[in-house]
């Protein structure tokens, strides 16, 4: 069956690339194309042929213009007041809003935690941590990624983020999100060695899914970037309103799709966008929805893994 989606695939890519050839366009004006450069991390695997199964912070730098921004800073000017004091409402802020909400409806967070988070606020990771919250790495800073780092480098910037928060929370992290979702060709590989099981950084399934790597184990897990609040309300400036039917949307489609094959609905939350005053009352809207319906399993990033490996030993 593997053999057969890959001829199919290697079919799809031959059938896209000689389409030209049908519209009219003269056998001298062809350029052969480059071969396909795909991944190789893991599997083709469509969800309809699968087993079905069932399931039981951020910091930045003030002196930076690097990073996700309520105000465009095209001249990178430092110190970016404006943007840097919004980043830092959501953990002043925003994060104690996030918390509310979740302890009312009895939901752990899993928290893409920016290493220097840790040295800065740890009385925040301490409030996390009496809460169960999971957390996985995300780096150092949300101004620096891992792209463009050779190997030794991105080892040690990896470790270094992983043993912080170790020493601040006391368990290693088994996930991580990249600042960005940037990585470089060896980072699932690094991650892998050091400890880390799933990787939200591609946003290719509903499913969790074994990843390819030198040593270790390796998972995808699905990050939902279509529901993320920053391109929602930053880049295509929904409202409360709009975001709450977006979210809603995706569940209902999610689990309708349930009924055949298990999903997983990540809900991507910046606690300085829906931490805000006016938004946070449809995060709040959303779950209570979400609870109403028979079968949903609130769950940390770490407990669907250990889930999906329980049902897929072999992966």
């Amino acid at each position: 069956m593997q053999g057969d989606r890959r001829d199919f695939i290697k079919r799809s890519l031959s059938w896209a690339g000689s389409a030209t050839l049908l519209s009219g366009v003269p056998a001298a004006a062809q350029v052969v194309s480059k071969p396909v450069r795909r991944p190789d991390r893991y599997e083709d695997s469509f969800i309809q042929e699968r087993k079905p199964f069932t399931w039981p912070g951020e910091v930045w730098n003030y002196d930076s213009a690097v990073g996700a921004a309520v105000s465009p800073n095209t001249g990178n000017i430092v110190p970016d007041v404006m943007n840097y004091g919004w980043r830092e409402y959501g953990l002043r802020v925003g994060l104690w809003r996030f918390a509310d909400v979740f302890d009312a409806a009895g939901i752990k967070a899993t928290v893409a935690l920016n290493s220097l988070v840790c040295e800065h606020f740890p009385k925040a990771v301490d409030e996390m941590k009496k809460r169960g919250w999971e957390f996985m790495g995300h780096g150092t800073t949300n101004s620096e990624s891992l792209a463009g780092l050779n190997p030794e480098r991105e080892r040690e910037v990896i470790g270094s983020v992983l043993k912080t928060i170790e020493q601040a929370t006391g368990r290693r992290p088994r996930g991580w999100l990249g600042s960005g979702l940037h990585e470089t060709y060896n980072t699932l590989d690094i991650l892998a060695e050091e400890g880390v099981i799933y990787c939200g950084d591609w946003n290719n399934d509903d499913q969790p899914y074994p990843m390819k790597v030198k040593k270790g184990k390796m998972y995808s897990i699905p990050y939902c970037m279509e529901i993320n609040d920053i391109p929602l309300f930053i880049r295509k400036g929904y409202t409360g309103g709009q975001y709450y039917r977006s979210v809603i949307d995706q569940f209902e489609a999610l689990y309708a799709d349930s009924k055949k094959q298990p999903r997983v609905m990540g809900v991507p939350l910046h606690p300085m966008i829906t931490g805000q005053p006016l938004r946070i009352k449809y995060l709040e809207r959303a779950i209570a929805e979400m609870k109403k319906h028979d079968g949903v399993w609130f769950a940390t990033g770490g407990e669907i893994i250990d889930a999906y490996q329980r049902v897929n030993p072999t992966g």
